[in-house]
Protein backbone atom coordinates (compact mmCIF):
# COMPACT_ATOMS: atom_id res chain seq x y z
CA UNK A 1 0.00 0.00 0.00
CA UNK A 2 3.03 2.29 1.16
CA UNK A 3 4.70 1.42 -2.44
CA UNK A 4 1.41 2.70 -4.36
CA UNK A 5 0.92 5.87 -1.96
CA UNK A 6 4.49 6.80 -2.98
CA UNK A 7 4.23 6.26 -6.82
CA UNK A 8 0.94 8.14 -6.74
CA UNK A 9 3.36 10.78 -4.78
CA UNK A 10 5.81 10.86 -7.55
CA UNK A 11 3.54 10.85 -10.36
CA UNK A 12 1.66 14.10 -9.17
CA UNK A 13 5.10 15.59 -8.50
CA UNK A 14 6.72 15.19 -11.94
CA UNK A 15 3.45 15.96 -13.72
CA UNK A 16 3.74 19.52 -11.73
CA UNK A 17 7.19 20.57 -12.70
CA UNK A 18 6.52 19.98 -16.33
CA UNK A 19 3.21 22.07 -16.42
CA UNK A 20 4.78 25.18 -15.89
CA UNK A 21 7.61 25.13 -18.52
CA UNK A 22 6.99 26.52 -21.75
CA UNK A 23 6.88 25.19 -25.21
CA UNK A 24 9.02 27.18 -27.98
CA UNK A 25 5.86 27.41 -30.37
CA UNK A 26 3.97 29.73 -27.62
CA UNK A 27 6.96 31.81 -27.88
CA UNK A 28 6.65 34.93 -29.94
CA UNK A 29 8.92 38.12 -31.32
CA UNK A 30 7.42 41.37 -29.85
CA UNK A 31 8.24 44.72 -31.21
CA UNK A 32 7.84 47.84 -29.08
CA UNK A 33 8.87 50.29 -25.93
CA UNK A 34 10.37 48.89 -23.00
CA UNK A 35 10.55 51.25 -20.04
CA UNK A 36 12.30 50.37 -16.68
CA UNK A 37 12.01 52.08 -13.57
CA UNK A 38 11.71 51.50 -9.53
CA UNK A 39 8.14 50.58 -9.68
CA UNK A 40 7.41 49.72 -13.06
CA UNK A 41 8.72 47.32 -16.21
CA UNK A 42 6.38 47.73 -18.79
CA UNK A 43 6.35 47.00 -22.42
CA UNK A 44 4.20 48.94 -25.60
CA UNK A 45 3.65 46.49 -28.34
CA UNK A 46 4.14 49.33 -31.99
CA UNK A 47 1.53 46.89 -33.57
CA UNK A 48 -1.67 47.25 -31.18
CA UNK A 49 -0.70 49.88 -28.79
CA UNK A 50 -1.39 47.12 -25.74
CA UNK A 51 0.98 47.48 -22.43
CA UNK A 52 2.44 44.75 -20.80
CA UNK A 53 3.70 44.49 -17.50
CA UNK A 54 7.85 42.71 -18.24
CA UNK A 55 9.00 39.60 -16.46
CA UNK A 56 12.92 39.19 -17.70
CA UNK A 57 13.17 35.44 -17.28
CA UNK A 58 16.28 35.72 -19.51
CA UNK A 59 18.55 37.93 -16.79
CA UNK A 60 19.57 40.28 -20.27
CA UNK A 61 16.49 42.64 -20.86
CA UNK A 62 17.15 44.78 -17.60
CA UNK A 63 20.85 44.59 -17.75
CA UNK A 64 21.36 46.09 -21.21
CA UNK A 65 18.80 48.33 -19.84
CA UNK A 66 20.88 49.44 -16.66
CA UNK A 67 23.94 49.40 -19.07
CA UNK A 68 22.27 52.37 -21.38
CA UNK A 69 23.43 54.79 -18.45
CA UNK A 70 19.83 57.21 -18.24
CA UNK A 71 20.33 59.89 -15.97
CA UNK A 72 16.85 59.15 -15.36
CA UNK A 73 14.47 56.21 -14.91
CA UNK A 74 11.74 54.98 -17.53
CA UNK A 75 13.34 56.64 -20.10
CA UNK A 76 11.84 54.20 -23.38
CA UNK A 77 13.62 51.96 -25.24
CA UNK A 78 12.76 50.37 -28.56
CA UNK A 79 13.48 46.43 -28.05
CA UNK A 80 12.77 43.41 -29.82
CA UNK A 81 12.60 40.08 -28.03
CA UNK A 82 11.14 36.54 -27.55
CA UNK A 83 8.42 36.73 -25.28
CA UNK A 84 5.23 34.42 -23.71
CA UNK A 85 2.55 36.27 -22.79
CA UNK A 86 0.57 35.20 -19.91
CA UNK A 87 -2.41 36.36 -17.35
CA UNK A 88 -1.05 39.12 -14.89
CA UNK A 89 -1.00 37.68 -11.40
CA UNK A 90 -4.06 39.53 -9.07
CA UNK A 91 -1.71 40.70 -6.80
CA UNK A 92 1.54 43.26 -6.90
CA UNK A 93 2.69 46.02 -9.00
CA UNK A 94 1.85 44.13 -12.24
CA UNK A 95 -1.53 43.20 -11.50
CA UNK A 96 -2.50 46.57 -12.73
CA UNK A 97 -1.82 45.22 -16.08
CA UNK A 98 -4.05 42.40 -17.92
CA UNK A 99 -1.28 40.28 -19.07
CA UNK A 100 2.22 40.08 -18.47
CA UNK A 101 5.31 39.13 -21.18
CA UNK A 102 7.89 36.76 -19.95
CA UNK A 103 11.31 37.68 -22.15
CA UNK A 104 12.86 34.88 -22.71
CA UNK A 105 15.48 36.15 -25.45
CA UNK A 106 16.70 39.65 -26.28
CA UNK A 107 16.97 40.05 -29.90
CA UNK A 108 17.34 44.00 -30.26
CA UNK A 109 17.42 47.11 -28.03
CA UNK A 110 18.40 50.54 -28.58
CA UNK A 111 17.89 54.11 -27.46
CA UNK A 112 16.72 54.94 -31.73
CA UNK A 113 13.06 54.55 -31.63
CA UNK A 114 11.58 53.78 -35.16
CA UNK A 115 9.45 56.41 -36.40
CA UNK A 116 7.49 54.37 -38.94
CA UNK A 117 7.07 51.35 -36.17
CA UNK A 118 6.08 53.21 -32.96
CA UNK A 119 4.17 56.30 -33.13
Amino acid sequence: MKRIIFIGCMVAMLGSCTCNKHDDSEKKVYKGLYSFGLEVKSFKECSTGREYWVTDSSKKLELEYSNMNFEKPYEPVYVEIQAIKKRSDQEGIGAEFDSTIVVTKVQKITREIPEDMCN
